[in-house]
Parts: structure tokens; C-alpha cells; sequence
């Protein structure tokens, strides 16, 4: 297990700021958050290239003091690092050169690393002359052929095109169910985060925000920032006060019920799959049910079977219904429309 206690770290006019986050052994744990945000700082501290205050404990064993090649850590960077010198073979050679194995050990692990890949055809090839794909499996290869114990991987996709960002996943999910390795990976993409993690944590300026599993965090936001980042719709921000046990939360003159009881100024968010559509209205339990005009309807990218329908009630929400429930309403831009959603889908924060 991977443990960080209030790790701190200046570096010019940036600032790491009391960093803890606990990382179970064998946990595939992405670091998500903007560029700028410190990500790659922070695993450039757990692999010994800055000096910080706190503590980071791999296995409880403090490793502060612990040089940089006794870790039994793998850091692939987002540019890859290859020695342009080199041919892709040599590239995957290098680590265990360093480490004084024999060419028989060495000869072996590659060939082990490169069936994995499916990089055994690149492996005389100039780096330098090789896609951006093979350039990161080339990358992986180098630092898996050392059989780390954790892998740290700083943003592997994002200078990839959409095909092989997907194969690259794949790999990742196999390398690592396979080795049972932990991993911690960064990026700037939810869509990426949601489909490899484990777990998440949410990073901005230097600080973590928010820590917990993909649903939960898209569900259940902590900050503005968070709710932002990750893709949030009908998010707004109101004046709430409790009367008989329900939050009445004004919204640019709306009033939104919430079964959340927070007091005073508060953001707000209802998640579009939440909320029903009718031409008609329709006696229903929601405490929420409004009358407004259909004025905008287009399709979710990603999402195929979804329409997104943003309906005006004062306020502008986004609903997400299926093909066939538009097709059935046969909604129409203008067109009148009643909107529902409980209290309890209202999540206040």
C-alpha cells in the first residue's frame, strides 16, 4: 500500500499543498485534474526526483531516504523518454543493463515484454521512426521489463489518436490485472478515468479536492470545480431554507425542492437521467413538476440511444431520453412540455 501523509512541496510560484491519499496495493488509482494541476509533480515526488516535506509510505516503510533505483518503481512519461540512440530493443535493454543482469536474463525478459506488447516486428526500428503508439508501447515495455512493484503512468494517452488510445487501454487493463500491479495513473479525461480506475482522486492547484470511486464522484460532487470538471449538467447555484423537513432552494426565481437540508447559499445539481418529460401534465409524487418549452434537442456524444432535450422552466435543464421516448413524444424545439423530479434527485452541496 501506497500511503501520503501532508506532502508538501515549492516549486517556483507552484505549490504541492498537503497531499494524503492512501492507494491500495494492487489498485489501479487515477490522478485526474487540468493541466497545471501538479499531477506530474506529485508522482515525480513518490519516484524520488523531488525533495518534499511529509511522508510517503510505500508498504509502511517510509521512503524519503530511499534512492531512487532501490524503489522498484516504473515512471512512464506522457513524451515517452526514449533515447533517440537507440534502437526500440536497446531502449527495452536499458533498465536491466543498469540493474547488472545477464544477457541471457535480459534476452528473456524482452522477448516475455515484447509478446505481451506485440511489439516483437519494432524492435530493430529506430525509435525515432516509430507512431506515437508504438513510441508508448516501446515505453512500456522498458519500464515492465524491470518488474516494478508500482507503476506511474503520466498521462499515456494523451498524445495518442482515438484507435490507439483504445488499444493502449486494453493493454493497460491486462498488464495490470495480469502483474497485479499498482498503479497510479494521470490524466485530464474523465472519460479515461472512468474506464481504468479503480478509484479517483481529483486534483486542482496543488491540492486534492476529492477522493473516492468514478459513480461517486460524478454523482456526488464536494466543490463547484468537481461538479465543472467532470461533465456535470444542471448545475446551478440558489438560496436554500428547510420548511417541514424540505429544502426550498431558489433558483433564479425557481423554487426546487431538495430532501438535502443545507442552509444559505448552496449549488445544486439534478442529473438529466433524473428527470421525466411529458406532453401532458400528470398527476405524479415528484415534488418538483414545472410547465416550459422544449429549446434545444441534439444528440450525447458517446452515448448512442440518448437525446438530450433542454427544457426552459426559468431555468434551462438538460434531460437525457432514449430514442425511442422521443420518438414516442415526437418533441419538437418550441414545443410545450412538463418537467418532473423528486426532491431526493436533488443533490445540494
Amino acid at each position: 500500500m501506497i500511503k501520503i501523509q501532508n506532502l508538501s512541496l515549492k516549486l517556483g510560484k507552484f505549490e504541492l499543498k498537503n497531499i494524503n491519499l492512501e492507494i491500495n496495493a494492487g489498485e489501479y488509482f487515477v490522478i485526474l485534474g487540468e493541466t497545471g494541476a501538479g499531477k506530474t509533480i506529485l508522482l515525480e515526488c513518490i519516484a524520488g526526483l523531488h525533495k518534499y516535506s511529509g511522508k510517503i509510505f510505500i508498504d509502511d516503510i517510509d521512503i524519503g531516504n530511499v534512492p531512487i533505483e532501490k524503489r522498484n518503481i516504473g515512471l512512464v512519461y506522457q513524451d515517452y523518454a526514449l533515447f533517440p540512440n537507440l534502437n526500440a530493443r536497446e531502449n527495452i535493454k536499458f533498465g536491466l543493463k543498469i540493474r547488472k543482469f545477464s544477457e541471457e536474463v535480459i534476452n528473456e525478459y524482452v522477448g516475455e515484454i515484447s509478446k505481451i506488447l506485440k511489439i516483437e516486428h519494432l524492435l530493430d526500428r529506430n525509435v525515432e521512426n516509430l507512431s506515437g503508439g508504438e513510441k508508448q508501447r516501446i515505453s512500456l515495455a522498458r519500464v515492465l521489463a524491470i518488474n516494478p512493484k508500482i507503476l506511474l503512468l503520466d498521462e499515456p494517452l494523451a498524445a495518442l489518436d482515438p484507435n490507439t488510445q483504445t488499444e493502449i487501454k486494453t493493454f493497460l487493463k491486462k498488464i495490470h490485472k495480469e502483474r497485479n500491479l499498482t498503479t497510479i495513473h494521470i490524466t485530464h479525461n474523465f472519460e479515461e478515468a472512468i474506464a481504468l480506475a479503480d478509484k479517483i482522486a481529483v486534483m486542482h492547484k496543488g491540492e486534492i479536492l476529492q477522493t473516492g470511486k468514478a459513480e461517486e464522484i460524478f454523482r456526488n460532487p464536494r466543490s463547484e470545480f468537481v461538479a465543472k470538471f467532470t461533465g456535470a449538467e444542471n448545475l446551478f447555484e440558489g438560496m436554500s431554507r428547510v420548511e417541514n423537513e424540505i429544502a426550498i432552494i431558489d433558483v433564479n426565481g425557481i423554487n426546487v425542492y431538495s430532501t438535502n437540508l443545507n442552509e444559505g447559499k448552496v449549488h445544486l445539481l439534478i442529473h438529466p437521467e433524473n428527470i421525466l418529460l411529458s406532453k401532458q401534465c400528470l398527476l405524479s409524487s415528484a415534488r418538483n413538476n414545472f410547465k416550459g418549452k422544449i429549446c434545444e434537442i441534439s444528440k450525447i456524444p458517446n452515448k448512442e440511444g440518448l437525446i438530450k432535450v433542454v427544457a426552459d422552466i426559468g431555468i434551462q435543464l438538460a434531460v437525457f431520453i432514449t430514442k425511442q421516448s422521443f420518438e414516442e413524444l415526437n418533441l419538437n424545439i418550441s414545443g410545450e412540455i412538463y418537467v418532473y423530479f423528486k426532491a431526493s434527485g436533488v443533490y445540494v452541496f
